[in-house]
């Protein structure tokens, strides 16, 4: 609409700003006549502009919260808790600025769903709000019935209820109760994140639409479930195949020819390890991981950064060099899309398993921490489209026999089958007449209407 002005309120950590921004990239391409004011701190800016973008959409850098001269800790969350206490302050201050230089006023706040005071600043100002939830419907369910999880478990007796299944919520039947993030029942439930976590699930009921990188089909229980607690649930994923390859504008990026490499494997031969870019597994695992793909002869990729390079056994990288490659960074969408690719060994995050399904490939996960666990035990249990590591962190033969179950035996080539079918769905949902395709729009009509 000509006078709509979208506020797009981004989280700066993780994969939360790269994923805001690919969908306001799409809507604003479908609606060039809105304005898109992207709000985001400068550090997080800095990572995800170096391209070309729509001219309405115009980048706002925001303060961290990170007091002046303060030193932070090696303490990954006290950076995020820092930002979550001062965000609702700095946010406020920079929409009114946004207003002013665009003369328009903001009809729509489109955020992470982690921004959850954004109920309260829409209420004020009298305009919608779009919440983006950028990780999968089981996560979003658990933090939705943190309240009926604790009174159901009871949250002093937790240490033994662990195996314990979450049958009492439609769609969590097979996850346990280990498998839910830590702070919702166990964990520290009184610091900044638990409690932000369980604000946003009290508070994005009231949200206009709460949309997330997800289909429809993937959950078709969950998908009910989610329904029945919002206004407006729109599975718009998965994003890898929205902006697939094909409709790629700039050149592939491909600095150490890791698809080149791909192309003398035989199919469904080869095993790509990667663990996003914020958490590795301990130096003694990177060990174990490297002495299993050794000795088990199985032809890999390994996107590791060169920090962590030197945790590799000596002459590691000299004796593997016919069988694999270990590189600082890999076209993860285009290798999981080759057909030499076998296996995923994971963390188990959002994007990692979504991607891995719209390729069709079987997983090996290995739970960090947040989501990953319950994630993992989806694939796993729920969709049986591969394993959680043996013992739950990497030992030399626990991953050799891993690899040999997922790529040799006939559980694996179960697990396949069903990563074929999964990959068929999400396909479908994001052709013309699926439902991605359709919800997408309906995103589209809820963030431009004035």
């Amino acid at each position: 609409m000509a006078n709509s002005h979208v506020a797009v309120l981004a989280f700066p950590f993780g994969s939360h700003g790269q994923a805001i921004l690919a969908v306001t990239h799409r809507l604003a391409t479908a609606s060039p006549s809105t304005v898109f004011s992207f709000f985001n701190t400068s550090q997080s800016n800095f990572s995800l502009f170096s391209s070309d973008r729509p001219a309405n959409i115009r980048v706002h850098d925001v303060s961290d919260g990170v007091p002046e001269g303060y030193v932070l800790s090696r303490n990954p969350q006290e950076a995020v808790e820092l930002f979550l206490e001062a965000a609702p302050k700095i946010f406020r201050r920079e929409l009114a600025v946004a207003e002013t230089e665009v003369s328009r006023k903001v009809t729509c706040m489109l955020t992470d769903a982690f921004i959850w005071f954004a109920a309260d600043m829409a209420a004020e100002m009298k305009v919608s709000w779009v919440a983006f939830w950028t990780s999968g419907q089981n996560s979003l369910t658990a933090h939705l019935y943190t309240d009926l999880i604790r009174e159901t478990i009871g949250v002093k007796e937790v240490d033994g209820r662990m195996e314990e299944t979450l049958g009492f919520i439609s769609g969590m039947e097979k996850i346990r109760v280990k498998d839910i993030p830590g702070g919702v029942v166990f964990g520290n439930l009184d610091s900044v994140f638990s409690t932000t976590l369980h604000q946003m699930g009290l508070a994005l009921p009231r949200a206009t639409a709460v949309y997330m990188n997800s289909f429809e089909e993937l959950d078709p229980t969950l998908t009910v479930n989610l329904r029945s607690k919002f206004k407006r649930y729109l599975s718009i994923g998965p994003l890898a195949l929205l902006f697939s390859p094909s409709q790629r504008e700039t050149p592939l990026h491909d600095p150490h020819a890791c698809l080149a490499w791909m192309e003398k494997r035989s199919i469904d031969s080869v095993a790509y390890i990667a663990f996003g870019r914020v958490m590795t597994p301990p130096p003694g695992e990177l060990v174990a991981i490297a002495q299993g793909l050794e000795s088990s002869k199985v032809p890999f990729v390994w996107s590791l950064q060169e920090k962590n390079m030197v945790h590799l056994p000596k002459g590691f990288l000299d004796r593997t060099r016919e069988q694999g490659m270990v590189v600082p960074w890999a076209p993860q969408v285009e290798l999981l899309n080759h057909e030499a690719m076998g296996v995923f060994v994971s963390h188990g995050g959002w994007n990692s398993v979504l991607e891995s399904v719209s390729a069709g490939v079987p997983m090996i996960c290995r739970p960090i921490f947040g989501d990953h666990a319950l994630n993992a035990r989806s694939v796993e249990a729920v969709w049986e489209i591969g394993m959680t590591i043996i013992k739950e962190s990497f030992t030399k033969d626990g991953f050799e026999e891993s690899l040999d179950r997922v790529l040799v035996q006939d559980d694996g080539k179960k697990m396949k089958v069903n990563s074929k079918k999964l990959k068929e769905l999400a396909q479908d949902a994001v052709s013309t007449e699926g439902s991605s395709f359709k919800n997408f729009k309906g995103l589209l009509d809820e963030v431009v209407k004035v």
